[in-house]
């Protein structure tokens, strides 16, 4: 069974999301002043990410500091739901445009990633939430459908 990452074509394909998706963000009314000062790499390091929670390599854990600097970065920012919803959108737009496999079983799985990551953001960035040392990274899976597509 080929991983989230294998099926979506590895860190390449990620790479071109992540660049189109904050191509996107940049300009973004809503989402803009939220990435004003973000750093030229940070498409990458989104990808990384990305990839290693669909089952890639480990690289964000190993270069970056795993789930709990991805959670470090969202602490205090006190996203709203408008913006989660926004940023939902955006991505899901790159992904049509970076042809993502669309598959159901791989876009149900995608995007059930999506939300819960993007609904765990906007809850690390309210007021009192701390940096678990020891959260695990999320590896995300085929989920209800258990694999891709197979046509009888």
């Amino acid at each position: 069974m080929p991983s989230l990452y294998v099926w979506a074509g590895g860190a390449e394909v990620l790479s071109r999301l992540t660049e189109r998706f904050y191509e996107r963000v940049r300009v973004d009314a809503l989402l803009g002043p939220v990435f004003e000062r973000m750093s030229a790499a940070h498409p990458t390091h989104v990808a990384l990410f990305l990839g290693e929670v669909l089952g890639g390599p480990p690289r964000y854990s190993g270069e970056r500091g795993g789930h709990p600097e991805m959670i470090r970065h969202h602490l205090g920012r006190h996203l709203t739901e408008a913006q989660r919803r926004r940023w939902t959108q955006l991505l899901l737009d790159a992904a049509d445009e970076v042809e993502l496999p669309e598959d159901p079983e791989f876009r149900s799985a995608f995007v059930a990633y999506v939300e819960w990551g993007s609904r765990l953001a906007v809850i690390n960035s309210r007021d009192g939430v701390s940096v678990d040392l020891d959260a695990p990274m999320p590896v995300w899976g085929w989920g209800v459908p258990g694999g891709p597509y197979r046509p009888g």
